[in-house]
């Protein structure tokens, strides 16, 4: 069977369009439960988090019918990050984790992330069965053996008190003020309240979800937000947090930002320095800059590169046993603290690299000069094959035989969006800029 429902992070789309239809989420519900319920007994149990989209309220209530019919108990979660969902999967002994959220998506998309009983994301394998079981009859449960469904009123703080274990004994973030921008997302309640808790001072905003403003203008993908913010306060570090909290972009004192590859960089250092770093691997996609690959190597570390995705990632960490790993966009997996990418636990190891070295955020997110790199995407209807055309591909091949050796040409299909993107590093930079217009500019002319 072909997968058409998961794509690279779940299930994704429209809310209230397929795949993300209150009927889809039944189903798929359903098919879940009946794929993780394989004794029949009525032990299995499932956990639910959400961000705080306006559509979460309807598929979290069609995930829990479809669940409760095929005999899986649920709990709900409420709010909560999708790394506390991977945590709490394991925390709380489930067969199943689902994370209701589209990430760092504006508040009309929405979307279904699995977790295995480890609390990692769901293999490919296990995603296929599910959309095969979809497609035949769904035996329900007999109605003794219904599941039931209850709240657990304190999941954010279940949360809370684990991501204070991934810190140095005794650490304290007293006398640090923090600027901490949560994107009106899943986060709202916890990361400040984690932050406060340890002693900063903590300068909250995007804490005020109304169900159509997750990301809006905030967030990791809106980075200016923050900063603005702490230069207005003048605060010691900006953390800015996407939709779901799994990903975060830092913001130094001077109001420059810094993404993930800055926050590896340092990690893979530090780590290293403290023999943590297993083997000297750093995992990244092909999206991490070539300075950060150059960087690693002049440190006597190696960077494994995976596809774009944190699933991807993980999945290379697991396969080599490395414990760091991450994306530019944000995403830092720390798989001796967290199954998925953790953009909270990341800023407290941030943080506790600024207590212990003394320096300001502005020295350690500058460990390396990043090779020029621009990056732009382009909408397609959907059933276009722009990377298919004549025209496209021409233009592709004469871009790479332009830059001859002197950076990088990748140019990819989204795995969540209808977009395709051209990404393109080089020390020339007006050679680079009309290498990614030139094959932008193909594919606007046969979309």
């Amino acid at each position: 069977m072909t997968r058409r429902l998961f794509g690279t992070d779940g299930v994704r789309g429209t809310a209230n369009t397929y795949p993300m239809t209150a009927e889809m989420a039944l189903k798929l519900g359903a098919a879940a439960g009946r794929h993780f319920r394989r004794d029949g007994s009525n032990g299995h149990r499932v956990v639910i988090g959400k961000d705080t989209r306006l559509s979460g309220y309807m598929i979290e209530t069609a995930l829990t019918a479809g669940l409760t019919s095929t005999g899986m108990n649920v709990l709900l979660l409420g709010p909560v990050p999708t790394p506390a969902v991977g945590y709490l999967t394991r925390s709380l002994r489930a067969d199943l984790g689902i994370m209701i959220s589209a990430s760092h998506n504006a508040h009309q998309d929405n979307g279904i992330k699995f977790f295995g009983p480890d609390g990692y994301k769901l293999s490919d394998a296990d995603e296929t069965q599910i959309e095969t079981i979809i497609g035949e009859e769904i035996i329900p449960a007999q109605p003794a053996n219904i599941g039931r469904a209850k709240r657990i009123d304190d999941a954010g703080g279940r949360y809370v008190e684990y991501a204070k274990t991934t810190l140095g004994r005794g650490t304290q973030l007293n006398g640090l003020r923090i600027v901490l921008d949560c994107a009106n997302g899943a986060a709202h309640r916890v990361a400040p309240q984690l932050l406060w808790e340890l002693g900063a001072d903590v300068i909250p905003i995007g804490t005020t979800p109304n169900g159509l403003n997750i990301n809006l203008d905030c967030g990791s993908t809106h980075p200016r937000t923050c900063a603005a913010k702490v230069l207005e306060t003048g605060a010691d570090l900006g953390i800015t947090l996407d939709g779901d909290a799994d990903r975060v972009i830092l913001i130094d004192e001077r109001g420059q930002i810094a993404d993930g590859d800055q926050i590896m960089a340092l990690f893979a250092r530090r780590w290293a320095e403290a023999a943590r770093l297993r083997d000297g691997v750093l995992v990244a996609t092909v999206m991490s800059n070539l300075g950060l690959e150059i960087y690693l190597k002049d440190q006597g570390l190696r960077m494994e590169r995976t596809s774009v995705g944190d699933r991807y990632v993980v999945e290379r960490m697991r396969q080599g046993g490395w414990n760091l790993g991450g994306e530019q966009s944000g995403h830092i997996v720390m798989t001796d603290y967290a199954t998925t990418g953790d953009g909270l636990i990341a800023a407290l190891q941030f943080l506790q690299a600024m207590i212990e070295t003394g320096k300001p955020a502005s020295l350690l997110t500058r460990s390396f000069d990043p090779v020029p790199q621009m990056l732009k995407n382009l909408h397609y209807a959907p059933g276009v094959d722009l990377l298919s055309k004549a025209e496209v591909q021409a233009a592709i091949e004469d871009g790479k035989a332009r830059l001859n050796g002197r950076g990088r040409l990748l140019i990819r299909k989204s795995g969540t969006e209808p977009l395709v993107r051209v990404m393109a590093e080089c020390d020339d930079e007006g050679l680079m800029s009309d290498i990614v217009n030139s094959i932008i500019a193909e594919m606007e002319a046969v979309a």
